[in-house]
């Protein structure tokens, strides 16, 4: 039987992966994960694509005391109540989306420390910064597909928030979770309908730790990940929406189904 065996996510898009023991996914997804995101003086959504070391930041939000607490890496602390000021549009790739500018220290702290403009937006319409798939999308690798990847690269093994997926599985064969991609799978109180694979891309060879890049994972996918009948090009794990929400805890049982509920 197939299990879960991580859970990751971060408060501020591009900022370090936390690994945790569970989560409360909504209809629109998990509430805490990826609220936040930076744009650059010119409304430009900043990612770690960009700004690589963004992911030495590590960020904790409490979403029922609206506070959020930035650990950055040059050792200072920034924490406060969110208080939001101006609506900003920011272009999501092909899509646009309204937020906040988020008023408080965060802001100038961060750029301060990379050298840059660099401000913070709570979401608006979306409901997370996620930008793969529907609002609220749901991502998911398994354990096999991560091993087999670090085989095409000569690699004993290689940490799954290079891919920042919001759920790691084990019990399956590599790369069987891409049969999923159409269908329902029940994961702990839960029922995610998946609908496409995440295409990769420069931002998986960067160390999720240091940001810095460190492996061509983009050669080691193209090796044997080209020309296969997925949603995008060099496939790496699916996304879907939530069905039925609930909890997902690190230990619970993932059973696909034959389809998606009402189809």
């Amino acid at each position: 039987m197939p299990l879960v065996v991580g859970l990751a996510f971060t408060a501020v898009k591009a900022t370090r992966l936390r690994r945790v023991d569970h989560i409360e996914l909504g209809r629109d997804g998990v509430r805490e994960n990826r609220r936040f995101y930076l744009i650059d003086d010119h409304d430009r959504m900043i990612n770690s694509k960009l700004v690589g070391e963004l992911q030495q930041v590590v960020a904790d939000y409490r979403d029922a005391e609206r506070t959020l607490r930035l650990e950055l890496p040059d050792g200072r602390v920034i924490g406060g109540e969110i208080r939001l000021g101006d609506q900003v549009t920011t272009k999501f790739f092909s899509q646009t989306a309204d937020g906040h500018i988020v008023e408080g220290p965060w802001s100038d702290a961060l750029s301060d420390c990379f050298g840059q403009t660099l401000r913070l937006v709570e979401v608006g319409d979306r409901a997370t910064a996620v930008d793969r798939g529907p609002t609220g999308a749901v991502s998911l690798i398994s354990r096999a597909s991560l091993a087999r990847l670090a085989h095409a690269g000569g690699e004993e093994s290689i940490d799954s928030r290079r891919f920042r997926m919001l759920i790691e599985i084990d019990g399956v064969s590599a790369h069987a979770e891409d049969g999923w991609v159409g269908r329902a799978v029940r994961i702990g109180e839960t029922t995610i309908a998946f609908g496409g694979h995440v295409g990769r891309c420069l931002i998986t060879s960067r160390d999720p730790d240091t940001g810095q890049v460190d492996r061509p994972t983009l050669d080691w996918l193209g090796d044997y990940r080209t020309g296969l009948d997925c949603t995008e090009p060099l496939p790496f794990g699916i996304y879907g929406h939530v069905l039925e929400p609930g909890a997902i805890r690190v230990g619970d049982e993932v059973t696909p189904m034959d389809s998606v509920p009402g189809r």
